[in-house]
């Protein structure tokens, strides 16, 4: 299915692949595949990515980058928070921010591939999201969420992690996203399954 890049979203499964739809220079996307889901709030570069600039970054004024994977699947209406403090200094007598020199950056963002972010999660400036991991809708997360694990909550905490210790270290050596998108996606049907032994046994031959 297309994406409706221009016209309203009149139904819930419509979505936008960010490679597509996405011309922010400090929204670095890798692949072709990351999509933002019924997207009727006016689509993830204007509504989900919050206070980033959109003047390419330099040495002399750098910007926190948004790095994002590939297969990612960002939840309508989920909030990528940047612009590091957004000038509040909770630290200073007032908060207020009088000017730029209370501004303090947070790094980049990045999230890895396969991550799956849910309806209204909202991801807090400089946040590492693991490969695979998954943030349950409505969670704010305030820290970094290891690959494959579960976080829900405000602030969002591990409920547990989708696969055993030591799957989860034989899917991270498969280096599985950094094949061929076209191997990945003739591996489908492997992939829509939790049987990790034949899918390494595919790769093997």
């Amino acid at each position: 299915m297309d994406p409706l890049i221009n016209s309203p979203v009149k139904h819930w499964c419509e979505f936008e692949f960010l490679s597509k739809t996405v011309k922010n220079p400090n929204i670095q996307i890798k692949g072709n595949y990351s999509y933002y889901s019924a997207y009727w709030d006016q689509g993830f570069e204007r509504c989900a990515v919050r206070y980033l600039h959109d003047k390419k970054s330099t040495a002399k004024k750098p910007v926190d980058q948004l790095r994002i994977g590939n297969f990612v699947c960002f939840g309508t209406e989920c909030i990528i928070m940047m612009g590091g403090n957004q000038l509040h200094r909770h630290d200073w007598i007032s908060s207020y921010p009088f000017n730029t020199k209370s501004f303090v950056p947070a790094g980049d963002t990045i999230i890895e591939d396969g991550v799956w972010i849910g309806s209204r999660a909202m991801i807090m400036p400089g946040i590492h999201l693991g490969e695979g991991c998954v943030v349950a809708a409505g969670s704010v997360v305030t820290k970094d969420v290891p690959p494959y694990a579960i976080v829900a909550g405000s602030p969002a905490q591990l409920i547990k992690y989708r696969f055993p210790t030591d799957d989860i270290e034989k899917l991270l050596a498969l280096k599985l996203y950094e094949r061929d998108e076209k191997q990945i996606l003739a591996m489908s049907e492997l992939l829509q399954s939790d049987d990790l032994s034949a899918l390494i046994q595919h790769l093997q031959q």
